[in-house]
């Protein structure tokens, strides 16, 4: 069966590192994925809180991981010192980040089976007030981002303790390709999966540039992130099923 998405030209927003499974899917229904980074991932200069929880971790009864590159950066750095220690629950959400946990060796995580922010991990047992009251817990995390998850778990008792492993950073990245495709028509969508990405890429093509992308349509996959497209002059917003599965559901119903 032919699907929608052939020969469609669909631009994957996601750090350089994490595009490939999104553009892998875009191209077995016979799309064509744009790779236009709006984010890039760098290890931190500064790895002292990261040392120091290391040698602290068999204190932690639970340690939280936001994302995929959380994983990545703080456990090579963290395993390269010292091993595990059983009592520390491990807990992430999204099934990016799981996969990355289960290539370290974690295969008993905390997440959501449905829902992919703050308010899902929020409604687990394991983040109820009757659990947490009184744990230490440790979120691993990039610079900045989302207090939700912390200051709701401060609320319900437990001690709570940020601990940054990768910064981000606005890529260099020449959008001249990009707003030439779309200003040729040749741009059919726009897939955006972090709020902070919006206005990376606004910043990034310029006022000019967003007269060439005001119309392109975009795929959000929370709420959060459509409301900033929205607030950031984009006109076609779709908000879309979570993960992978709900982009590329969103983008076949679409076409």
């Amino acid at each position: 069966m032919r699907s929608g998405l052939s020969g469609r030209h669909i631009v994957v927003t996601r750090p350089a590192a994490q595009a490939g499974s999104l553009c892998d899917a875009i191209a077995a229904r016979g799309g064509v994925a744009v790779r236009f980074p709006v984010l890039g991932i760098a290890p931190i200069d500064d790895t002292t809180a990261l040392d120091a929880i290391a040698d602290r971790l068999d204190d932690v009864d639970l340690a939280f991981f936001v994302s995929p590159n959380a994983v990545h950066h703080a456990l090579t750095a963290i395993l390269a010192r010292r091993s595990w220690p059983a009592r520390a629950v491990v807990a992430t959400v999204g099934k990016g980040s799981e996969r990355a946990l289960a290539e370290f060796g974690f295969t008993a995580v905390v997440a959501p089976a449905a829902g992919f922010d703050s308010e899902a991990v929020l409604d687990l047992p394991e983040f109820r007030p009757e659990a947490v009251d009184g744990r230490r817990v440790v979120i691993f995390r990039g610079d900045g981002g989302r207090d939700l998850l912390g200051e709701t778990l401060r609320e319900r008792g437990a001690r709570v303790e940020y601990v940054t492993c990768y910064r981000r950073f606005r890529p260099a990245d020449d959008p001249a390709p990009l707003l030439d495709l779309a200003r040729r028509g040749g741009l059919d969508a726009i897939t955006l999966t972090s709020s902070e990405g919006v206005g990376s890429l606004v910043a990034m093509v310029g006022a000019g540039g967003m007269d060439a992308l005001r119309s392109v349509p975009i795929f959000a996959p929370h709420p959060r992130i459509a409301a900033h497209a929205r607030a950031a002059g984009f006109l076609r917003v779709v908000e879309t099923p979570p993960g992978d599965e709900g982009l590329m559901q969103a983008l076949e119903s679409h076409f």
